[in-house]
């Protein structure tokens, strides 16, 4: 028995808000691993076309796999990135003691064909829209030379 291609467009343009609208989400690193508890779920089918941050939210689009309904999807990518912050990032749980990052505020519209393009566009300009300078915090790697061998230092046995 072949399963069947789900086929249908359930396109939806997202908006999850920070608890307290604080300004969380200005970091590079914090905002890669959202992105990446929100991938998590292409396994089960979620696509996602435009992640755009704007300090105490996060606009995307996502195409919802047919078995879900918006709202349990929601309570997914919620659940999902809020446990993925919190580990990757203890010190949240002071600001969040409760273990709630994101309100219960959240916004959805359909998204047709034709108006994915211009959601996108709009969720693309999300730090210059809210002029939102993001701190690039992730950890950069040294590339450093040893001066006697001109061995670099990962390369040492």
């Amino acid at each position: 028995m072949t399963r069947q291609k789900d086929t249908r467009n359930n396109w939806v343009t997202i908006m999850f808000v920070c608890k307290s609208r604080y300004n969380c989400l200005r970091k590079q690193s914090v905002m890669d691993d959202c992105t990446a508890a929100f991938k998590e779920f292409e396994r089960f089918g979620f696509q996602y076309s435009e992640i755009g941050y704007g300090g105490n939210h996060v606009h995307f689009s996502v195409d919802v796999p047919k078995k879900y309904s918006i709202e349990v999807a929601e309570i997914m990518l919620k659940s999902r990135s809020s446990q993925r912050i919190f580990e990757k990032h203890p010190n949240f749980r002071k600001r969040y003691p409760r273990g709630s990052f994101w309100s219960g505020y959240e916004h959805h519209e359909s998204t047709g064909r034709k108006d994915l393009e211009a959601s996108n566009r709009y969720i693309r300009s999300q730090q210059e829209h809210h002029k939102i300078q993001v701190i690039d915090d992730r950890q950069k790697k040294l590339d450093l030379f040893v001066a006697e061998t001109g061995v670099r230092l990962d390369q040492r046995a």
